[in-house]
């Protein structure tokens, strides 16, 4: 985009211009969260959550763009943004979905109710519009396997409500290395309609070399209130994707020019586009004596293509699927829910009852990614299949409070998992590599709470979870033959948690937290091979994952806000086993010896914020960020260092008739730190390393025009 497009651009958002202020003024009602499937104060339920409210996702100059901007005040979750678009956040909670390469997986992920999580255990964040969210709901510890397969951890993100009258709003970010972000929302709503539509654009030239990116996304919520106990939410979005991917960097790299790109990038213009568009439908019904019913419809189509560094000789081989993937994925779910409330002698008790099925078919090709002595361009076709996964789980949970100060939550989901393939490309010597798998696992779970005090509240939870893999897990053997690799079992895993949380109403109206937890798992999903962009995995021992999550929040005077959020992380291997340090790789011959840690994983996590945010006027803050070194490979003999990146931010509120309008300016990485944002674990290269950006600034205007 030329600098005549961007001021053009700057120009139409000071005409048109997203609602801050005004949101500030209004009196919000109490914090209540759906993590545990019950309307409860997060104070309230025997788990670790945490809720991010839709102006915080939006204040301090963010550009809207990652949840890695917002998520670094909560203990237990590490959000690494790759700078790389092409491959997705890095998202784990508690050391789930560390070893992710791309995407999100080992954590649940929910937009509006719908699935952003397939029902195989792989997630995408890139259809998700931060501009229109209304909170953000993050569920930690033993509660979440009520959601199944792949819940080490759930994120919720819920698109905000409409209500009153209209305000049609606006905002632009530009910064560093060609940030464009504009967008445009509107919203309100009548006593039979509630309505929010917004639609986004991001653009980057990147902060490396063969990095740049463009993303548009629209999203839209409807709220039909038609009147005796009976509502209807339809929600739509789209997203349309392109991406370079400029690879990681091995350690001389890294260390000699960080904004580099590796040179087989280029040669092979690797790169990712995506498009997606779905459709849901949430009914809600209340029935006679306070029970509710509720029904949630979904459907949808993601279609990708993705361009990978393979060399051409390897693609030589008959039974190689070649170095471009096409996927083609239609998805569709269905959950049903009753919720009853009864009082009983010595209490009152919620009980809730369900029925979820997803179902998801992928039709997966390959092609050379080579056409002649041209690279990077799409060839033969080399791999064609069409692969089919779904589930099936009951599930069912009550809450009891069965004296004054003692409530009990207990919960069951069956969850069963049907993987199928049918071989589409049959040729010589590749055979038909048809076959089909399925996975099933009863998941318990129960915590108890205890009110010390009105301000102090005492817990303790235990459940039991699983995870499959993925197909993407299960796309490709170790020893480079074709096929799935059905020989992969699911990892299961024993989670226990003891927290306490407080909160003091007093003039500094602070909030704080502590819990202690431990999981162990067996058969964990390992990395086995992972080079020029293709992973195959296979199962370990034993693992442990045990660690302490300390937040508190203040309000020590008028518009000021501090937040500090602390994790320590011990994740490792308690059983030695074998790896390969190559690809491909018939027998493994390198040994990861029992006290590994387990890579992906930093040790400690700090977050320190402080902001004085006036409804109107002034307003500046900062944020810190401190890491402890996170090793990249299961030998543990490589790791991006520790690092502390120092964020600082600053604008201006004021109003003019009807208009709301601000401007922000930001700098990230303000001490100009060199560090690895985030690591590609175990990538047989040595390319581990996917560098942060220097220092970086974004500036924002924002505004909105009440009618």
């Amino acid at each position: 985009m030329d600098q005549a497009s961007r001021l053009h651009l700057i120009m139409a958002a000071l005409l048109a211009a997203p609602p801050l202020a005004q949101s500030q003024e209004r009196v919000l009602p109490p914090v209540t969260i759906t993590a545990t499937r019950t309307e409860a104060s997060p104070f309230d339920v025997p788990a670790s959550v945490d809720v991010i409210d839709g102006a915080r996702l939006r204040a301090a100059g963010r550009p809207e763009i990652n949840l890695s901007e917002s998520l670094g005040g909560v203990p237990g979750v590490a959000a690494r943004d790759r700078q790389n678009h092409a491959q997705d956040l890095q998202l784990s909670i508690r050391g789930f979905g560390a070893r992710s390469t791309f995407g999100v997986r080992g954590v649940r992920l929910y937009v509006d109710g719908i699935p952003a999580t397939m029902p195989d255990g792989q997630g995408q964040l890139s259809h998700i519009d931060l501009s229109s969210a209304g909170r953000i709901e993050l569920l930690r510890g033993p509660f979440s396997v009520l959601y199944g397969n792949s819940s080490g951890g759930v994120l919720q993100v819920f698109t905000e409500a409409g209500d009153g009258a209209p305000v049609l709003s606006s905002s632009l970010a530009v910064g560093s290395d060609g940030l464009v972000r504009p967008g445009l929302r509107v919203s309100g709503g009548t006593p039979a309609l509630g309505y929010v539509i917004s639609a986004n654009r991001f653009a980057t030239d990147g902060s490396r070399e063969h990095s740049s990116a463009e993303r548009n996304v629209g999203n839209a919520r409807l709220d039909f209130k038609r009147g005796e106990g009976s509502d209807w939410t339809l929600v739509a979005n789209t997203v349309k994707l392109r991406a370079d991917d400029p690879l990681g960097l091995t350690r001389a790299q890294f260390n000699a020019a960080p904004r580099s790109a590796d040179a087989s990038a280029t040669l092979f213009n690797t790169r990712k586009t995506v498009t997606q568009s779905q459709l849901g439908v949430v009914h809600d019904h209340r029935l006679d004596g306070g029970d509710r019913l509720r029904l949630m419809l979904y459907a949808g189509e993601r279609d990708t293509e993705q361009f990978q560094a393979i060399p051409a000789g390897p693609q030589a081989n008959a039974l190689h699927p070649g170095g471009v993937i096409g996927l083609e994925r239609r998805y569709t779910g269905a959950d049903l829910r009753w919720t009853g409330k009864r009082q009983t002698a010595l209490g009152p008790l919620e009980v809730v009852a369900g029925l979820s099925y997803d179902h998801m078919d992928e039709h997966r090709r390959g092609w050379q990614n080579f056409s002649g002595p041209a690279l990077g361009e799409k060839g033969a076709l080399r791999r064609e299949e069409d692969n089919r996964v779904a589930n099936l789980d009951p599930y069912m949970q009550a809450a009891w409070t069965f004296a004054p100060d003692w409530t009990l939550t207990a919960g069951v989901r069956h969850s069963s998992v049907r993987f199928s393939s049918g071989d589409r490309y049959i040729a010589g010597a590749n055979g038909d590599d048809s076959g089909e798998v399925r996975y099933s696992a009863t998941l318990p779970v129960a915590g108890l709470m205890y009110s010390l005090s009105p301000r102090t509240h005492l817990y303790a939870a235990a459940g039991r979870g699983f995870e499959t893999p993925t197909f993407n897990e299960l796309a490709y053997r170790a020893d480079g033959s074709a096929g799935l690799n059905f020989a992969l079992r699911p990892s299961r895993s024993d989670n226990i948690e003891v927290g306490v949380k407080g909160r003091v109403p007093d003039a500094w109206r602070s909030q704080w937290s502590a819990a202690l937890f431990h999981t162990g798992t067996r058969d964990e999903i390992v990395t086995r091979t992972n080079s020029g962009g293709r992973s195959s995995f296979q199962n370990a021992g034993e693992t442990r994952r045990r660690g302490l999550e300390l937040s508190w929040s203040a309000v020590p005077a008028t518009d000021w806000q501090w937040q500090m959020a602390h994790t320590w992380l011990d994740a490792r291997y308690r059983d030695a086993f074998t790896t390969c340090n190559a690809a491909p790789c018939a027998v493994p011959t390198q040994v990861v010896p029992a006290g590994n840690r387990i890579p992906g994983t930093a040790q400690t996590i700090t977050a320190i914020e402080a902001a004085w945010q006036p409804a109107r006027g002034w307003r500046a803050g900062m944020e810190l960020r401190r890491s402890s070194r996170v090793y990249v490979n299961d030998a543990n003999t490589e790791a991006a260092p520790s690092f502390t990146a120092l964020a600082l931010h600053a604008g201006y509120v004021f109003d003019v008739r009807r208009w709301s309008l601000s401007v922000t300016a930001r700098v990230d990485n303000a001490l100009d730190r060199r560090y690895a944002g985030s690591v590609i674990v175990n990538e047989g290269n040595g390319r581990f390393f996917e560098p942060a950006p220097g220092r970086s600034y974004v500036v924002k205007l924002a505004g909105s025009y009440a009618f």
